[in-house]
């Protein structure tokens, strides 16, 4: 079942979900940090630590956003990271944040379709992606996409939201999710469908082990999953 941000509208998933990151841009860094009470920092440091054995020059960060992840991903020192994002209102504010720090050109934000990368095979050395890939409209081919442009042997290291199992946790992250973020999302962002559709796509991710049996399916290796906080979010990687 695909989940839409806002279901009374004929457009696509893709096209919806672009207009509503745009809506939110503006109170988007905010909203994450306050309502995950700051954990989400922790958790994107975590992720790009599993790269710091590789060494990467060349990484993508696929579903951007406002750069956050690609900004973590400097204490790799790479030579470049390109962050690309169907949501333009997202890639200004990150643009003007990388601008504020003066690493204009270390990292470029380009408007970039995860199911169309704008790149030749091969070329990355790593793939990143921070709680994105279960915004893509169609979730293999984003996959397929992102292993075409990683070079073999580069890594792709995801982070996403994922389904708590162990009593309480599971119950107090669900209430948390339907009940008091969508209240304080809407309050502050004023995009009613935003903080609902959180919780509704994270529902139907395939998380924990379905996804790593799906990216062992579309051919990466040695795909591994790490529960963080509890299970509320984990850590994939894999090598191409």
């Amino acid at each position: 079942m695909t989940v839409l941000p806002y279901k009374n509208d004929a457009a696509s998933k893709k096209i919806q979900v672009a207009r509503m990151f745009d809506s939110i841009s503006g109170k988007y860094d905010f909203l994450n940090h306050f309502l995950s009470l700051g954990i989400d920092v922790r958790w994107r440091k975590k992720a790009i630590q599993s790269l710091l054995n590789d060494k990467p020059k060349t990484i993508l960060d696929v579903a951007t956003g406002t750069g956050d992840f690609a900004l973590e991903a400097m204490r790799l020192s790479p030579e470049k990271i390109i962050g690309v994002d169907i949501s333009e209102g997202m890639l200004e504010v990150g643009r003007k944040k990388i601008q504020s720090k003066g690493l204009e050109n270390s990292i470029e934000l380009r408007s970039g379709d995860s199911e169309n990368l704008p790149f030749e095979e091969n070329k990355f050395d790593a793939a990143i992606v921070a709680f994105g890939v279960r915004n893509f409209e169609n979730l293999e081919k984003g996959l397929l996409e992102i292993f075409r442009v990683v070079r073999p042997g580069g890594k792709l290291v995801v982070l996403e939201f994922s389904k708590p199992r162990m009593f309480p946790m599971k119950q107090l992250y669900w209430f948390y999710f339907k009940f008091i973020l969508p209240v304080i999302g809407k309050s502050i962002s004023k995009d009613s469908s935003a903080y609902t559709y959180l919780p509704e796509s994270v529902q139907a991710f395939p998380d924990g082990e379905d996804f790593v049996s799906l990216l062992s399916k579309l051919g990466y290796k040695n795909a591994t999953c790490k529960p963080l906080t509890f299970g509320i979010s984990s850590l994939y990687t894999a090598t191409k």
